[in-house]
């Protein structure tokens, strides 16, 4: 039984990104996952845009805003070749939409202008979402830097003896991270529970050339030029509760189409391929991140915690070397590098997690109520 370092279980971008900020330190890395390559879920299909999230200062706002800085510096800067910071349109709905917008004037986070639609933020990017994912760890492979993958793994039990993690018997590391996105828990611990937010997205090939992004009730890309003298647009994401929502693929299809139209005219228009996966998020759509919390022993040796005692965190029983980044939602391309960097400096230098992000915020609310 070969025995890793770490082994990170989900190749999505979370986990990718994880891979990659670990193998700066490790030569020992796995990445697993249940699909048959990087990124084949929920960040295969995900439109990857980056943009600001517009509104007056909150703990959210201030997470996105710290994560796009880094994220997009880090992209522009190690994978040129895979992102296109060209800017986007952000387009009211309705004149309460734009009303909305100028309240937020004072409080906006990165330089904007007003064009012929909107309001211009330069900051706007698209990620090929595979391509950067793929980067992300080929390249550092190609360095013989240390990270392997295992595809079509679906990994069904996890147990701790003598030091180590050992993944359905014939796998074990010493630490194991979990970025499985809207997939199974593998700890069974219900505070961490996912919802499932189901985006849909397609590419298309059209004559229309546009220089950047738009978004208005959904987001329609830069185009990319093909072969046959036309452009490749990419329009996404819709946002749906229920799995079903997103199997009409003529229905979805029609929907994006009509809201693409509604931001600009694409003329001879040919649908190449769509998109759908699960997005993975919390209940309150903060990430989660850090140290998995053992809730049954922690409510064994604190049972008053039910009753909103306070107890430090620091005196919950965890998970040894067991850690999690998960619960992204949407906006995976945006936080995904950012929280990796984050987990791994909190790994590897004991450096403290924003507590707006740490999944001691669950746990508590779980203590308390019996549920999330």
């Amino acid at each position: 039984m070969k025995e890793y370092e770490y082994i990170i279980v989900g190749a999505g971008i979370c986990g990718c990104s994880v891979a990659y900020e670990l193998s700066k330190h490790s030569k020992s890395i796995l990445l697993i996952d249940k699909l048959p390559n990087i990124a084949s879920g929920a960040s295969g299909a995900a439109g990857a845009f980056l943009s600001p999230l517009l509104g007056k200062p909150n703990p959210f706002k201030d997470l996105v805003t710290r994560s796009l800085k880094f994220s997009t510096k880090l992209y522009k800067k190690n994978f040129p070749n895979v992102i296109d910071n060209c800017g986007t349109t952000r387009i009211p709905q309705n004149d309460t939409d734009k009303q909305k917008f100028e309240s937020y004037r004072p409080y906006m986070d990165f330089p904007y202008k007003e064009d012929e639609k909107g309001y211009y933020f330069k900051i706007g990017t698209v990620v090929n979402s595979f391509g950067v994912c793929k980067m992300m760890t080929v390249s550092f492979l190609e360095q013989e830097n240390g990270i392997e993958t295992l595809f079509k793994k679906e990994v069904k039990q996890i147990s701790y003896k003598d030091g180590k993690w050992f993944l359905d018997n014939d796998l074990c590391c010493k630490n194991l991270i979990l970025s499985t996105g809207a997939g199974i828990n593998l700890t069974g611990e219900e505070y961490m529970k996912i919802r499932p937010v189901w985006g849909y997205r397609i590419d298309v090939e059209t004559s229309t050339k546009l220089e950047h992004n738009y978004h208005k009730a959904c987001s329609v890309s830069k185009s990319f030029p093909v072969e046959n003298g036309k452009f490749r647009v990419s329009i996404g994401a819709t946002h749906n509760r229920k799995q079903e929502d997103v199997l009409n693929t003529e229905k979805n299809n029609k929907e994006l189409l009509e809201k693409a139209f509604d931001i600009i005219e694409l003329e001879d228009i040919e649908i190449v391929k769509s998109f759908t996966g699960a997005r993975a998020c919390s209940e309150d759509y903060f990430p989660m991140v850090g140290e998995v919390i053992n809730s049954s022993e922690t409510l064994k040796e604190f049972p008053y915690l039910r009753n909103g005692t306070h107890v430090q965190a620091e005196r919950f029983t965890r998970y040894k070397n067991m850690f999690v980044l998960n619960g992204v939602g949407g906006r995976g391309f945006v936080l995904g590098p950012y929280l990796a960097s984050c987990l791994v400096e909190h790994i590897i230098k004991g450096t403290p997690l924003d507590d707006e992000i740490k999944v001691d915020r669950l746990f508590n609310r779980y203590a308390k109520k019996g549920k999330i």
